[in-house]
């Protein structure tokens, strides 16, 4: 059997996960679970679609347009196990900012059904530079769109997606980060969380896979997230910056060879119930708490069509269907919600 490309990175940590889960408390037994699903969109307005560079603005408002027009009615079909509604989190890059941009999203935010972190592509522009615009952008949010939220500390706090999966200088010719203190810098501008995790078959994927972890940075050197502390039922665990992966493994069925399974919804890949399965089977635990964060490219029309047209909607069809066969409470969650619920799995007590 070939596996996917860059296996040797994830693969031993996948076949370690598998056989923890297999043989844990509760794994085979039947037990219900408690179901988190959060979708993590890398958003993307300004996304170039072809060779012409990146669209005008008026294109990008009609990408906004058609989340705002066709998101909530989506949401207000589907309801979880609380009675609660799904909830999109859209990960929106620093560098594409226009307040018109922001506004709806922080429309539906206010509804109950989205929510906005932090996404951002650098390259080597140094330490200073990034301190600066991530900075500027969480006050952007918090100030002017009312956004984000603070800490008890008093301190605007933020989920992270890094551009082009490069999370603290991870690509080998060193290109889209540039700093191997990245983790530290996002600690102490008050990242709650990481979710770039998984990158699949790029070599910046993590060797900790379908854990819940905390990675200790080492400034003089990249990758720091490599390694970590797991969050488990008894031990929330402390480090530099909470390690919140979606579901990776390999997908056995639907076709004669197997692939990678990535947590991905994408147009070439629209969910499926072995798809559900599968997310079920392999996505991060806490005890009796099942964590599975999806990711998308929403704002590409390929995309777009997929998810608006049909592709959400079975999504949430295929969760409750199969929760319920397992026995499972489904709780639709954003990104910030799923982290509160990791707290109260690992007994965190402040």
């Amino acid at each position: 059997m070939k596996l996917p490309r860059n296996a040797q990175i994830w693969f031993p940590g996948y076949a370690r996960g598998r056989m923890r889960n297999w043989f844990s408390s509760g794994w085979r037994d039947g037990t219900p679970h408690r179901v988190w699903v959060a979708i993590a969109d890398h958003f993307e307005p300004l996304w170039a679609d072809g060779p012409l560079g990146k669209p005008d603005d008026a294109t990008a408002r009609g990408r906004l347009s058609l989340w705002s027009e066709r998101w909530p009615a989506i949401a207000r079909e589907h309801i979880d196990s609380a009675g609660g509604h799904p909830k999109y989190t859209f990960f929106f890059p620093q560098e594409e900012y226009r307040p018109y941009f922001i506004d709806p999203l922080a429309e539906m935010t206010r509804a109950g059904i989205a929510d906005v972190e932090i996404h951002i592509h650098h390259d080597g522009e140094g330490q200073q530079n990034f301190i600066e615009r991530m900075s500027g952008f969480k006050e952007t949010l918090f100030c002017h769109h009312n956004l984000l939220r603070k800490d008890k500390r008093g301190c605007i706090v933020f989920g992270f997606i890094h551009g082009n999966w490069a999370l603290d200088n991870s690509l080998p010719d060193g290109r889209w980060c540039g700093l191997n203190n990245e983790i530290t810098l996002l600690r102490d501008l008050g990242c709650y969380a990481d979710f770039t995790m998984p990158s699949g078959a790029s070599p910046t994927q993590a060797r900790m896979v379908n854990v819940i972890y905390w990675a200790v940075d080492d400034p003089d050197k990249p990758r720091s997230y490599d390694t970590g502390r797991r969050v488990t039922p008894t031990n929330s665990g402390s480090g530099d910056l909470l390690m919140i992966p979606g579901p990776l493994g390999i997908r056995w069925g639907e076709r004669l060879i197997p692939r990678m399974e990535k947590g991905e919804l994408a147009a070439y890949d629209p969910p499926t119930l072995y798809r559900v399965r599968r997310w079920l089977d392999v996505a991060p635990r806490i005890g009796k708490d099942i964590f599975v964060k999806l990711f998308t490219h929403g704002a590409q029309e390929r995309n777009s069509r997929m998810l608006l047209n049909g592709g959400l909607d079975q999504l949430f069809k295929l969760l409750a269907l199969e929760c319920k066969h397992r026995g499972h409470e489904l709780r639709y969650a954003t990104t910030w919600e799923m982290k509160q619920a990791i707290d109260r799995a690992a007994g965190h007590r402040e």
